[in-house]
């Protein structure tokens, strides 16, 4: 008989590392997953994963959930030793610029610390196997800000043609100003690249933007879309920070990321790095995606304009995904913003909003 691939994903009960549960299950996988539920902590109710947990624990044949926090370098070390998994998924994260400021210690120590202790763990205990780091396109700083847009009506877009498909990874990292998250990011993003090179180790970091699907625990400081939708549910007022709500995110479904994520498994790389996004058929502004709920729900948004904008916040971000393309063509995007949007207000979380 076979023997079952073993899959270690860290944030196992967030976003992507949810989709990453139910997408290795499904394939037959024994999956293990390490999840603390500190969004709730950050984040209060509304980062609350706990429900997306059982919903794991009820749906998955193979699936075994343990609370551990990643700084907690022992219990880490113990339990990849323990299961040696053929394939490792970090997704765990402290994720928002501005709670960062607030909390630079628990930033810096879940977002750089704790990579580190999965990278020893995976050096003395799996080291052939692939490690992908969910990395963000916050360590490219404000640097993105530089690139020329120009004014639209409801956005801002690429002034010139040569910019047209977005930010590749020759952006620089250095010489702008990141936020305190983008910086820890950068850190634990440096750590797995030269943890493939100096150790020869098939690590993947995968520099991500808006990140979406049905799963995200949506909140004012982190999750764009999956929050905006909670304010049509629950008739919240919404907070636009700066830039006239004409700034720009490109997203991605989460279910596509972890189509990614086999791809880099069948064919690793060592100490790749790889932008990752929607691209610009799944870019919204702001002000595009409150009218387009608004469309769908009949609901009329009740808005709050915030002058000044987040510190490090992107003006207009398009991914360019070309290198990871070049090197996996066989892997495609499958949801297009109309099939997020629909999802969003779909889903049983939302269920109360209807058109």
């Amino acid at each position: 008989m076979k023997r079952r691939t073993k899959v270690f994903i860290t944030g196992s009960s967030g976003l992507i590392g949810s989709e990453a549960v139910r997408f290795f299950d499904e394939r037959g996988s024994h999956v293990y997953g390490v999840d603390n539920n500190m969004r709730r902590d950050w984040f209060g109710e509304d980062g609350d994963t706990l429900w997306n947990l059982q919903l794991l624990i009820k749906e998955t044949r193979h699936f075994k959930h343990f609370d551990v926090d990643i700084r907690n370098r022992k219990k880490i070390f113990d339990l990849v030793k323990t299961v040696k998994p053929d394939l490792l998924i970090h997704a765990a994260a402290q994720p928002s610029h501005d709670l960062a400021a607030k909390r630079p210690l628990d930033d810096f120590e879940v977002n750089a610390v704790g990579t580190l202790h999965l990278l020893e763990a995976a050096r003395h205990c799996c080291k052939e196997s692939p490690f992908i780091f969910m990395s963000t396109n916050k360590v490219y700083g404000d640097a993105p800000n530089e690139v020329p847009v120009a004014e639209l009506n409801s956005r801002y877009d690429y002034a010139r043609k040569e910019d047209y498909d977005g930010i590749n990874e020759t952006c620089r990292i250095d010489n702008c100003l990141h936020s305190l998250f983008g910086a820890s990011k950068a850190s634990a993003d440096l750590l797995v690249q030269e943890y493939g090179r100096y150790f020869k180790m098939p690590t993947v970091c995968l520099r991500g933007g808006c990140l979406t699907g049905s799963s995200h625990s949506g909140a004012e400081l982190h999750g764009f879309l999956a929050y905006l939708a909670r304010c049509f549910k629950e008739k919240r007022t919404y907070k636009i920070f700066g830039y006239k709500g004409k700034q720009v995110r490109d997203n991605i479904h989460a279910s596509d990321v972890c189509a990614l994520f086999q791809a880099i498994y069948e064919r690793p790389k060592t100490a790749a790095i790889y932008n990752l996004g929607g691209g610009r058929r799944n870019s919204v502004s702001i002000l595009e995606a409150i009218e387009r709920f608004e469309d769908v729900t009949g609901f009329s948004l009740k808005t709050e304009y915030v002058p000044e904008p987040r510190i490090g916040d992107h003006i207009c971000y398009i991914t360019n995904m070309n290198k990871f393309k070049r090197d996996y063509p066989a892997w495609q995007m499958t949801k297009s913003l109309d099939d997020i949007f629909s999802e969003l207000i779909g889903h049983p979380e939302f269920s109360t909003v209807t058109k």
